[in-house]
């Protein structure tokens, strides 16, 4: 210490010269931070440590670093997606409120502290169930139910939670146009309604299933009961240690910051107009689809193969999106049925511009960034929300830019929900194709002519937009032949959106001959997994020979997606091992082992066990394959095509007598199943009572006139009979919705053959 400042210490005490020695000290080196680092760093070096594996920590945990984020996030829909049971989580009326349904009263109570449903049962009787939690909060809200063996059944009578002038405050049937007993699938006691299954994954964090097939039950864990913090942005256990990490780091974090997923997609980017187009630009390409992909885990349309841990991977490690497959989409792509945003969007020229979610959307509290038409004004020019544009006169009702480019449409009744493919409003197409367009559902009272009339008015000839290929899939899903050069055009049209060609490749299976085999062939090169998938599955077991297959499949067993390695395992499921060398063996066994998984996964699904069954067939093993029917006829018996092939698999082992008792206890369950009766007819064809066969493949036809298959295996069964005449009219009749090259064939013969009768 400097001699100066002994001196002016005087008497001071050795031990206190000592301690304002190490404070002088301590001063010194805060005041020359890098000096002292620079010196500690010479004296030791520090190589990090890889970080490791990343566990769930909890929502709670981010709130101190994170306010703002954490307050948006509080009442959220993803805060409220499921709560515990409170006088404040359960919104609906349970002061004895009844409600009836089906000839069957249901009655919402308290007792002793609890929230109580007297309802029917799984076997009709009436029964009071303890509620367990709520289940989302606006603008309905379900009750969670429990049933044995650890399940949770989504209850079907839910609360309408919007103001009562909107009319809610109410008690509602989610299907108030049938009657669902005991018996139906939509009960709520089956399966398409139990919670493990079929909802969990996306209304908790860090959801484990924990399905044990031995005794059918549930042990499903959460690590937050609601969509938490971790649910989006991955475990947080990294996280926390970057938080806390000093100068000389530990770990090593790769610039991020500790997270599985960094949405970092929007950083720095902002949106111009572009001087030649006019149009909205991303002032650089987005990098990569992580905050989307993140999203669709959740607000898609997807099965879901493996467990979700949030660990970075793509989406197709886990799920698997749907394509624009006919029972959820329009042929032009507009929403039918429940499809969660993913799969619209994907359509959209936002997409392919560079959007993401947080463009539009608050993440946080799942908000708006903007009021009203204010969100598209973010990148759009005003022109857009003028009267020049939309044509209507300004009133306090003038129509939004997503009245007119965002159509909604309402599902669990009350639901809207609104198109996310952004597309021009095409009343033409209603006019031709029968799809909806968004004109006439405001102009209710006019007919889709008079609004394509009005369009051209005002804008000239019909506008494509960015999506043009309805008729494509029209005429592909009613079996025109016609339709097989555009739909190869379209698959491998790299300028169309990749939903859009996997779409196509799944339906060039129809079609399937050497110069489709070529298209699917480059489909299978397609930059986009999901392209690969479709066209992998186009390739399927029933349509090409086992060697060919194995030629053109085998080199995707090296992709490094795994829904595209599961999916060729799939399609590979009957190729004999023996013929292939130890390292193909290797090879397809490796993918058989991830399919084999991605089946144990689900294994509490009746699909996944006729996928065993199907799988242990083509092995040979038959005795595995029914012991598969089986078990997915005792997960839900209302699931039809497990009757439908164990049936067929009595067939394959000569015990036809089996099958139609199968069938027959099918039937008897459900009399209007198209698929049963096409099946029984069969089965009596083959056993040669023809009458009877007859009579199940005309109900199969009547019961199902979209399915063409049925129109001409029905067609052909009365010619067999003889009855030329009756089975022309049934083919042309068919042919008026299916141009089908078996019709069509099947037409000119009958055609020669009456023309050559009546002539004799």
């Amino acid at each position: 210490m400097n001699s100066n400042i002994w001196n002016l210490l005087g008497n001071t005490s050795q031990a206190t010269y000592l301690f304002l020695a190490l404070a002088m000290a301590c001063l010194t080196a805060c005041n020359n931070p890098d000096e002292n680092l620079q010196s500690e760093s010479k004296q030791t070096t520090v190589t990090p440590q890889p970080l490791p594996k990343p566990h769930y920590v909890g929502g709670k945990h981010c709130q101190s670093c994170h306010g703002s984020q954490y307050a948006d996030w509080q009442g959220s829909h993803h805060d409220l997606a499921m709560q515990e049971i409170n006088d404040e989580s359960v919104l609906g009326d349970f002061n004895h409120a009844q409600f009836e349904y089906a000839g069957v009263t249901t009655e919402f109570f308290r007792e002793n502290g609890q929230f109580m449903i007297r309802t029917e049962g799984p076997n009709g009787a009436l029964k009071t169930y303890p509620v367990a939690y709520t289940f989302g909060v606006y603008p309905l809200q379900q009750y969670l139910l429990a049933l044995p063996g650890g399940r949770l059944q989504a209850f079907g009578i839910a609360w309408d939670s919007r103001p009562e002038e909107e009319g809610g405050q109410r008690w509602f049937h989610l299907y108030p146009n049938e009657q669902v007993s005991p018996q139906d699938p939509l009960h709520w006691t089956k399966h398409s309604q139990n919670w493990n299954f079929m909802c969990a994954e996306c209304h908790s964090t860090h959801l484990e299933k924990n399905y044990r097939p031995r005794g059918r039950t549930y042990n499903t864990q959460w690590s937050d009961i609601d969509v938490s913090c971790e649910a989006c942005h991955g475990p947080a256990s990294n996280h926390l240690l970057w938080a806390k990490e000093e100068r000389s780091p530990k770990y090593r974090f790769d610039g991020n910051k500790g997270l599985t997923h960094l949405f970092n997609e929007r950083e720095g980017v902002h949106w111009s107009i572009n001087k030649v187009t006019g149009q909205p630009q991303r002032s650089q390409a987005r990098p990569t689809a992580t905050e989307i992909q993140v999203c669709a885990a959740c607000h898609s349309r997807r099965s879901q193969f493996f467990e979700d841990d949030r660990h970075g991977q793509p989406l197709l490690a886990s799920f698997l999106p749907s394509t624009l497959e006919s029972q959820l989409y329009y042929s032009d792509g507009q929403i039918h049925d429940e499809v969660y945003v993913y799969g619209s969007f994907l359509q959209s020229k936002m997409y392919q511009a560079g959007v993401t979610c947080s463009d539009c959307h608050n993440p946080h509290a799942l908000s708006l960034k903007a009021p009203g038409e204010q969100v598209c004004l973010q990148c759009h020019t005003a022109k857009y929300a003028s009267q020049q544009h939309h044509h209507h006169k300004a009133h306090k009702n003038s129509p939004q830019c997503v009245d007119c480019h965002m159509p909604s449409k309402y599902f669990m009744v009350i639901d809207e929900r609104r198109d996310h493919s952004f597309r021009i409003p095409r009343p033409d197409l209603s006019a031709t194709l029968g799809v909806p367009n968004t004109c006439n559902s405001c102009h209710s009272e006019q007919s889709a002519p008079w609004a394509a009339q009005h369009l051209e008015d005002w804008y000239g000839q019909p506008n494509p937009g960015s999506q043009p290929f309805a008729e494509v899939f029209s005429a592909a899903r009613n079996g025109r032949s016609d339709a097989k050069p555009s739909l190869q055009a379209l698959a491998v049209d790299t300028t169309q959106p990749a939903i859009i060609r996997a779409t196509a490749a799944r339906l060039l299976e129809s079609y399937l001959d050497q110069d489709v085999l070529k298209t699917l062939s480059a489909c299978l090169q397609d930059s986009d997994p999901l392209v690969r998938v479709s066209a992998t599955q186009a390739l399927s077991v029933n349509t090409l020979p086992a060697e060919l297959r194995w030629q053109i499949l085998k080199p995707l067993l090296y992709d490094s997606i795994k829904m595209v390695r599961v999916m060729v395992a799939e399609q590979l499921s009957d190729i004999p091992r023996g013929h292939l060398s130890p390292d193909d063996q290797h090879l397809l066994q490796q993918a058989t082992q991830e399919y084999l998984a991605s089946q144990a996964h689900n294994a509490d699904s009746p699909q996944s066990q006729l996928n065993r069954g199907l799988f242990s067939l083509h092995q040979g093993n038959v005795n595995e394959a029914l012991n598969h029917y089986q078990e997915a006829i005792a997960l839900d018996d209302t699931w039809l095509p497990a009757y439908v092939n164990l049936a067929d698999l009595y067939r394959l082992m000569e015990q036809d007598d089996k099958g139609k008792a199968v069938l027959q206890d099918a039937l008897q369950r459900f009399p209007d199943s198209a698929d049963v009766h096409y099946s029984l007819g069969l089965l009596f064809v083959r056993q040669l009572n023809q009458p009877e066969g007859l009579k199940h493949l005309k109900k199969a036809a009547q019961l199902a006139p979209q399915n063409a298959r049925y129109q001409y295996v029905y067609a052909v069964g009365l010619h067999s009979a003889g009855q030329i005449k009756e089975a022309l009219w049934v083919t042309r009749a068919a042919l008026q919705n299916h141009q089908t090259n078996d019709l069509i064939r099947l037409e000119q013969q009958l055609d020669t053959e009456l023309t050559h009768h009546n002539t004799q």
